[in-house]
């Protein structure tokens, strides 16, 4: 038995969970998802307790109930509570300015970038003199926040030698040292 998969999820108040054939959905204060299921893979609901339950042994459906339990637990903590990721701009003249969910990013080449962002997420920047400049971004959907997040991180990815580059706050990077003394 998957060791997540068993695990019972219980539902914060103000949060359903239906299932509609094959498609789980749950609804809460800050938005609705939905989660296609696969496998034949169910959730079965008693009070505020979901259970997810898979009908046989065979390799796909146990490598399936562990991933649809954490799925759909994190589809159940973000209409509840929603999810937050800062992401900070280290480098010389690196700068982050957003106009509704249009985020302008100038990060060192000939152009700024804009980034238009999807409209489930709430992006918020902070510069403060001598700082790094801070992108902060919320969602109910952790699945999309975490892709944008990493697609803004891929737009200039901190390098190993100064650390330049657009990393999460908090991020430890292996950083290599400089060339040595010169010509002998």
């Amino acid at each position: 038995m998957s060791r997540i998969g068993k695990l019972p999820i219980t539902l914060p108040s103000g949060v359903t969970v239906t299932l509609a054939g094959d498609v789980v959905t749950v609804k809460g204060g800050l938005g609705t998802l939905s989660q296609k299921l696969t496998s034949g893979i169910t959730i079965t609901q008693e009070g505020n307790v979901v259970t997810v339950v898979r009908p046989n042994e065979e390799k796909q459906t146990r490598a399936s109930h562990g991933l649809y339990r954490a799925l759909i637990n994190n589809m159940i903590v973000g209409v509840s509570k929603g999810y937050t990721i800062e992401q900070e701009l280290v480098g010389v003249g690196y700068r982050a300015a957003n106009t509704g969910n249009l985020l302008e990013l100038t990060l060192g080449y000939s152009h700024n970038i804009t980034f238009d962002l999807p409209k489930e997420i709430k992006v918020e920047t902070k510069t403060e003199r001598g700082k790094n400049p801070i992108i902060k971004m919320q969602s109910h959907d952790k699945q999309l926040l975490g892709a944008v997040a990493a697609k803004i991180r891929s737009l200039r990815s901190p390098e190993p030698y100064k650390g330049k580059g657009v990393r999460f706050v908090g991020e430890q990077l292996r950083r290599k040292a400089g060339k040595s003394a010169g010509k002998k």
